[in-house]
């Protein structure tokens, strides 16, 4: 995340007091006692339990409208925008309390180790200098931080509840490595920019029209001379809406058949008709291609590790805390797998700890940054989502790009567009549970 796309949260001011009979939501208005007002508040959403306000609502909008201004995307109609604002402040919603209900949270300890990564790969090299940066952008910090605490509350519930139910039968691995041959085995990649208009599980037929409707009615704006970026922002459910759509260069392999289908015949600057998926309807645009190149030799690393995983039980330091007492034995001559299968609780503590060899990619990022710090024989500690963990690096190897490689290659590329569809079904699923009632046309 670069600084010049961060999302600006500006400070809210006090309203006031609405003159209607609009439901109400009463918020403290002042820290001295003796002068306590309340604020009244009118409701624009009510999710669930839960409800978005004007105010809520107002905040988020200030804040699309100048991260759009900055990007330079021309902005669309007010309330075309605010009615996708507020959809996506359901979404987001809707999110929080299935996590809060299951049990996943992000704790602050973790928050702020992911803000110091985001500083670094900004270039920053404290958390005070970068917090310095954003204010001195007008961005509100303890906003910033919420917003970062969503998407990793986002993440975590798409790996739990969709990545890690993912299935891919070596039927799929074999068509798709059969597909890559016919198109030359050529290694292309495409920067692409996506709209998705969303059908609701189990929709009716009046829904689905309506829905291809409206991403027709987004072809022909385009079709008119429309700014790509400003039609998606308007219309697309796409996460990456406010961005103008935009999903950054893709591996041709990684990308669904049905889009590279119609992608193939495009020049650079062209979009797609409107296309069908099981999570709705589509439009793409190819801004570039390129040639890309695969590496023919890659490096693989053995190694094992000991997790202590974080939860509601053991705090992030108590994690830490059992993972350093286990590294002062295995460094005093304990064996680090006989002590994985006392303690480790993951499921590679019956083999020692051993994860065999790993190629790049095959584990999360900070586990894998770690790792490749150390040499073979030595001992390091991290943390991720998971917990903390103890990793020793057995040896290393070059190794050609073998056909067990590229059929894990292959699942990897079915995965990443498998993954997208089952997590627009998840959250349509969680949609189509929830008690959500609209009020936004009862603003002044």
């Amino acid at each position: 995340m670069m600084c010049g796309t961060l999302l600006v949260l500006p400070p809210v001011h006090a309203a006031e007091p609405a003159q209607s009979d609009e439901p109400v939501k009463i918020l403290p208005a002042a820290r001295d006692p003796q002068k306590q007002v309340a604020v009244i508040d009118a409701v624009v959403a009510v999710v669930n339990d839960d409800v978005i306000t004007r105010r809520e609502l107002d905040s988020r909008l200030n804040a699309v409208v100048q991260q759009l201004k900055r990007q330079g995307t021309p902005l669309p109609e007010t309330d075309v925008l605010e009615k996708q604002i507020l959809e996506r402040m359901i979404g987001d919603l809707l999110q929080a309390q299935f996590a809060r209900e299951s049990g996943v949270r992000v704790d602050d300890t973790q928050l702020d180790l992911a803000i110091s990564r985001i500083a670094q790969q900004n270039g920053f090299p404290s958390l005070a200098e970068f917090r310095a940066k954003l204010e001195a952008e007008g961005v509100d910090f303890k906003q910033f931080r919420e917003e970062i605490r969503r998407e990793i509350l986002s993440t975590r519930l798409r790996e739990r509840e969709v990545e890690s139910k993912l299935v891919i039968g070596d039927s799929e691995v074999d068509s798709y490595l059969v597909n890559k041959a016919k198109m030359g085995g050529a290694e292309q990649e495409l920067h692409l920019a996506h709209i998705l208009v969303v059908v609701p599980e189990q929709a009716s037929a009046e829904k689905i029209q309506a829905a291809r409707d409206k991403a027709e009615q987004a072809l022909a704006q385009l079709k008119g001379g429309a700014d790509f970026a400003q039609v998606a922002a308007g219309s697309s459910d796409a996460k990456d809406a406010l961005n103008g759509g935009d999903l950054g260069w893709r591996p041709a392999d990684r990308i669904p058949p049905l889009f590279l289908t119609a992608l193939q015949e495009l020049q650079s600057g062209q979009t797609t008709v409107v296309l069908r998926s099981p999570s709705g309807f589509h439009i793409l645009k190819l801004i570039e291609r390129r040639s890309g190149s695969a590496p023919v030799v890659i490096t693989q690393t053995h190694a094992r590790h000991i997790l202590i995983k974080t939860s509601e039980i053991v705090s992030d330091n108590e994690a830490k805390k059992r993972i350093m007492e286990i590294k002062a034995r295995i460094e005093a001559g304990a064996d680090f797998a006989e002590q994985a299968k006392r303690f480790s609780q993951d499921g590679s503590a019956q083999q020692g700890g051993d994860l065999d060899w790993l190629s790049p990619g095959q584990t999360v990022a900070d586990f894998e940054e770690a790792m490749n710090k150390l040499q073979p024989g030595m001992v390091g500690m991290t943390q991720t989502q998971f917990g903390w963990h103890l990793i020793q690096v057995i040896e290393r190897r070059n190794t050609d790009i073998s056909e067990q490689q590229q059929r894990q290659q292959a699942r990897q590329a079915i995965g990443s567009f498998k993954s997208e569809e089952l997590y627009q079904d998840w959250l349509r699923q969680l949609r189509d549970r929830a008690f959500i009632e609209y009020r936004l046309e009862e603003k002044n």
